[in-house]
């Protein structure tokens, strides 16, 4: 009598069966030393991260055997340091954002983005409360930070999105509006400081508050889970601890690396352009805001690269208000204490007209961004504007006048972006948590 066995079904293969070793189909062992795709293509995105460390380094080993050479040396090293150490941070930054509290986060990455700029910054006002002559390029620093910010940094990932989308017009989350809040009203009050021909303790007062209002409002915000790329998303993908590890290395590394560089880099560009006969003013406030913020404007452009550029666009933003607010508002108190009294560091009229001249520039961009959407044509215009009085410095006066008329013209044509920054503003001093509006994605016109 035949017996019929009832075996149970064979699940589903997900591949081909290994034959047995030695066996003639079997598969090849992979040779020792040899490299999977995926093992290269990590190896490609933690690069950046040898290559920032491998900037820093020799200047850090000559600044530790006591080196001391020219002016210009002494600026490009250090430079090329800090260039390395603001690389570094902003990677850290972003992997931060997977290990702390959402307002520490905020807080922290607030403090983060001006760190290379503050450190250079803060040095000339400190050094400014011992000598006036430092004075000058404190608010040169600061001014150059915030124009290129701006005038380069906005403007690219807006034409850099139109060219990889061919989209016209980038809009904005409505949740943005708490940078523009913050932005708006360090904008009015910085109206102040060139009428009073001085930075004071005063606007340290204002200006903290300002950026404390904001960290309150933005840590009451829902965090979604951070979006990262290149080396940062490398290194997320390891297991919590080395994570926290290599992330915590780099905040060290980058620090150290910026507080021993800050002063030989400030000294050595105002060493250069008094060897070489070039305006010492006119180096400090472009080349060293653009040794720190280079990192900051490649990241954004690889957000608008990969069709994030609202990401990216944001990022500018709130760099932009950390900027004005706690950047500027740390310069009087540095000198403050240094010069232990309470007194103003005055502002002559260069620096007068260098912060008018911000500010202007500052008004119109937040007028432009009260609509919630950036146009390639805003892109051009504030490019252009910069790039204008970039090459035509003696030209300031009828710049700022240029600012204020483009920005109350769009005002007077389109009254509802008063009432959108009005309740840009209402929300950042609101008690209660504003509530969030949902994400409108970038559209083409």
């Amino acid at each position: 009598m035949s017996v019929l066995k009832v075996f149970p079904p064979h699940p589903p293969r997900k591949g081909p069966r290994a034959p047995p070793e030695n066996s003639p189909g079997a598969f090849p062992k992979r040779p020792e030393g040899h490299t999977t795709e995926v093992e290269v293509s990590c190896v490609k995105r933690v690069l950046p991260v040898f290559l920032a460390v491998g900037a820093a380094c020799p200047w850090l080993y000559l600044r530790l055997v006591g080196f001391h050479g020219s002016p210009a040396v002494q600026a490009s090293l250090s430079g090329a340091a800090i260039l390395g150490a603001a690389f570094l941070l902003s990677w850290a930054a972003e992997l931060a954002q997977l290990d702390i509290s959402d307002a520490l986060a905020v807080a922290l990455l607030s403090f983060i983005a001006v760190l290379p700029e503050y450190a250079v910054d803060i040095y000339f006002a400190w050094q400014a409360g011992k000598d006036p002559t430092y004075a000058p390029y404190a608010v040169a620093n600061m001014t150059g930070a915030n124009r290129l910010l701006i005038g380069v940094g906005w403007s690219a990932v807006v034409l850099v999105y139109w060219w990889k989308t061919r989209s016209r017009v980038l809009r904005l989350a409505k949740r943005d509006r708490l940078e523009l809040g913050a932005l708006t009203l360090a904008t009015v009050y910085a109206v102040v400081i060139p009428l009073k021909g001085s930075l004071s303790l005063l606007d340290t007062a204002v200006l903290l508050l300002l950026f404390a209002l904001y960290i309150r409002s933005a840590s009451a915000q829902s965090v979604g889970e951070p979006e990262l790329i290149g080396p940062a998303a490398a290194i997320a993908a390891l297991p919590q601890t080395p994570r926290r590890l290599v992330t915590a290395s780099l905040f060290v590394f980058a620090a150290g690396t910026i507080l021993l560089s800050a002063e030989a880099f400030s000294e050595g560009l105002v060493g250069t352009g008094k060897l070489f006969g070039i305006d010492e003013f006119f180096l400090v406030q472009w080349l060293a805001p653009l040794a720190s913020e280079s990192p900051e404007f490649i990241i954004a452009v690889l957000f608008a690269l990969q069709g994030r550029a609202n990401l990216g666009l944001r990022t500018m933003i709130s760099s932009k208000v950390n900027q004005w607010t706690l950047l500027v508002g740390m310069l009087p108190l540095a000198f403050a204490v240094s010069s232990g009294s309470p007194e103003a560091m005055p502002l002559d009229s260069r620096q007068v007209s260098e912060v008018f001249l911000t500010m202007a520039q500052s008004l119109f961009a937040v007028v432009v961004l009260a609509r919630f959407e950036f146009s390639v044509w805003s892109a051009l215009a504030l490019f252009g504007l910069f790039a204008t009085q970039f090459a035509l410095p003696a030209l300031h006066p009828p710049f700022i006048a240029l600012y204020f008329v483009l920005a109350f013209a769009l005002l007077l044509r389109d009254r509802g972006r008063l009432h959108t920054l009005g309740r840009a503003v209402q929300n950042l001093t609101a008690r209660e948590r504003p509530v969030e509006e949902p994400t409108v994605g970038p559209q083409e016109r």
